[in-house]
């Protein structure tokens, strides 16, 4: 049997059923599981939930990082629950479990996770594991930071991993943010 990949979504917990994000987030949850991902999210509404609740109803596996800092349940589309006493913790533990990540829209908490991967993917502390956005919502921020990371390719500052390429891929759509993340790790 196959080993198993598993990709970590990041995103707002607001999106309701319904709504746009919801819809985008249970897209990708579908694409996901479709090229044989299982998904692992932070197990509670919004982004989590729909992506979850895509993958479970294509009939994949998923995983819920729960922290008890939150003080809630885990959405019902949750197969596993991996459960955690801090936020922090609950950040390390979706990482450590991915092979793959995507962030969807969202607000403070969801820039966290960004920062942090891509800080890692950066610092070379973790190789190996593709990251995409999805939708324009990122790409201001990606830019900006870019323009600091990307400008000691012409100087003798010290460089780091997005200075020789763009670390996080930016895709337009929940089936190619999926395409992209299967196509990178079967480079792998």
């Amino acid at each position: 049997m196959a080993e198993e990949r598993i990709i970590t979504v990041f995103g707002s917990s607001r999106p309701r059923e319904g709504e746009a994000d919801y819809a985008e987030a249970f897209a990708l949850g579908r694409g996901l599981s479709a090229r044989g991902f299982a998904v692992c999210s932070g197990g509670y509404g919004g982004v989590m939930e729909a992506v979850s609740r895509g993958a479970k109803e294509a009939g994949g596996k998923t995983y819920g990082v729960t922290a008890d800092f939150f003080a809630r349940k885990a959405n019902p589309w949750i197969d596993v629950e991996v459960r955690k006493k801090s936020w922090e913790e609950r950040l390390f533990e979706l990482i450590h479990l991915a092979d793959g990540f995507v962030a969807c829209k969202g607000g403070t908490g969801t820039l966290v996770e960004l920062a942090v991967v891509w800080e890692m993917l950066n610092k070379s502390v973790m190789k190996g594991k593709p990251f995409a956005v999805l939708g324009e919502f990122w790409q201001p921020i990606l830019d900006r930071v870019r323009e600091v990371e990307q400008e000691s390719r012409l100087s003798s500052a010290p460089r780091w991993g997005e200075a020789d390429g763009n670390l996080v891929h930016s895709a337009r759509t929940p089936q190619t943010a999926a395409e992209y993340l299967d196509a990178e790790m079967k480079k792998v």
